[in-house]
C-alpha cells in the first residue's frame, strides 16, 4: 500500500511541476546578462544562493527551506526586472518567507536578527513590503514543487522496493549534492523530477547498485521522462559535483560561522551587550518613522557591512555616551 500511495503522490507531484518553473526567457537574460549597475547576473544570483546556504546553516533552518527560498528566488528574478542594490532584500525575503513554512515557529529566527547576521542594510518594514511584493508576483500560499520533492519520493519508493537493504543511499548526502546544484543558476532550468533523478541515478552508481538503478530505470519510465533529456542533465549534474569536490573550489562553509569584525565594531557590540537600557543601534542613522518611505534610498548606497557606516573611535551616535565622554576627558587632560 504504501508504494501504491506513494507512487500516486508522485504522479500528482510531477502534474503540478511545471506551474513553479521559473520563466525560461526571465532566466536566459539573466544568464547571458553582462556586468553592470542596473541587471542582475548569474554571477550575482550564484553569489546570493552560496549566502542563503550560509544562513540557512547558521540558523539550523532545513535543506527543505533552502531549496523552497532557492524556487522562490529564481521564479521572482525570471519575471521581474530587479536592480542589483535590491537583491539582498529580495534574496532574505525568500529565506525568511520559506522558513515561516517549512519551520517550526519556536525555530523562527526574528526578522531584525535576520537582517543584522546577513549583514544588509536594510529595515524590516523594507523587508516585510518585499515579501508582500514577491507573495503577490508569485501568488505563492505555502506550497512549491521542488527538486527536492522528487528526491524525498524517489528515495522513499527506492527503499521500498530495494532487494537488498545494505546497500545504503544517504538521502542526506543526496540532499547535499542538490544545494550545491542549486548554487548554479544552469540547474534552475532543469525540471525537477528530471534533477532529482539525475542526482539519484548518480549515488545509486557511486554505490554501485544494479537493484537500485532498475528502480530509477522503472521510475523514469512511470514518469516518461525522455533518455536524452535525462542524460543530460546526469551529465551535468556529475561535471557539477566533481567540481564541487575540487579544493579550488570556493564554498559556503557549513560549520559555525566566524564573523571577523573591527575593533570599533566589536566595542559597540559588547557595550550594547553590556547595557541593555541602550536603544537598539540604528542602521544608517535612518529614524523608524522614516522607514516607510526610505527603501529605495537605504538600498541604493549599496551592500556594506554594519561596521562601514560607524564612525572613529568612541565618536558618532553609535558609541555610548560614557565612551564619549571619556574621550572628552582625555582631551582636556591633554
Amino acid at each position: 500500500m504504501d508504494a501504491v500511495r506513494l507512487m500516486k503522490e508522485l504522479r500528482v507531484n510531477y502534474e503540478q511541476e511545471a506551474d513553479f518553473l521559473p520563466n525560461g526567457k526571465g532566466l536566459n537574460l539573466i544568464v547571458s546578462a553582462q556586468h553592470s549597475a542596473d541587471q542582475i547576473t548569474a554571477k550575482c544570483r550564484n553569489v546570493k544562493v552560496e549566502d542563503l546556504w550560509s544562513l540557512t546553516s547558521f540558523f539550523g533552518y532545513s535543506t527543505q527551506t533552502f531549496v523552497l527560498a532557492v524556487s522562490l528566488l529564481d521564479r521572482f528574478l525570471a519575471m521581474t526586472r530587479v536592480q542589483p542594490r535590491y537583491l539582498s532584500c529580495v534574496s532574505l525575503s525568500c529565506l525568511h518567507m520559506a522558513a515561516r513554512v517549512t519551520e517550526e515557529e519556536c525555530n523562527l529566527t526574528p526578522t531584525d536578527e535576520l537582517i543584522r547576521i546577513g549583514q544588509c542594510r536594510f529595515t524590516v518594514s523594507d523587508l516585510c513590503r518585499m515579501e508582500k511584493i514577491v507573495t503577490e508576483k508569485l501568488r505563492f500560499k505555502s506550497k512549491a514543487v521542488t527538486a527536492l520533492t522528487f528526491l524525498q519520493l524517489y528515495h522513499q519508493i527506492t527503499l521500498t522496493h530495494a532487494t537488498y537493504r545494505n546497500e545504503t543511499l544517504s538521502l542526506e548526502k543526496l540532499e547535499a549534492q542538490l544545494k550545491a546544484c542549486l548554487c548554479q543558476i544552469s540547474f534552475s532550468k532543469a525540471k525537477p523530477s528530471v534533477l532529482a533523478l539525475a542526482l539519484l541515478r548518480q549515488g545509486m552508481e557511486s554505490i554501485r547498485s544494479e537493484d537500485m538503478l532498475e528502480i530509477a530505470f522503472h521510475i523514469q519510465r512511470h514518469l516518461k521522462i525522455p533518455d536524452a533529456e535525462l542524460q543530460q542533465w546526469s551529465q551535468r549534474v556529475a561535471r557539477c559535483l566533481l567540481d564541487y569536490a575540487s579544493p579550488k573550489c570556493s564554498k559556503p562553509n557549513h560549520r559555525k560561522l566566524q564573523w571577523i569584525v573591527s575593533r570599533r565594531t566589536a566595542q559597540n557590540l559588547h557595550s550594547h551587550r553590556s547595557v541593555p537600557e541602550l536603544p537598539t543601534i540604528p542602521e544608517n542613522c535612518w529614524d523608524e518613522s522614516e522607514s516607510d518611505d526610505s527603501c529605495e534610498d537605504l538600498m541604493s548606497s549599496g551592500e556594506e557591512s554594519l561596521s562601514s557606516s560607524l564612525g572613529s573611535d568612541a565618536e558618532g551616535p553609535f558609541f555610548p555616551l560614557h565612551l564619549r565622554r571619556q574621550k572628552h576627558r582625555q582631551y582636556l587632560n591633554a
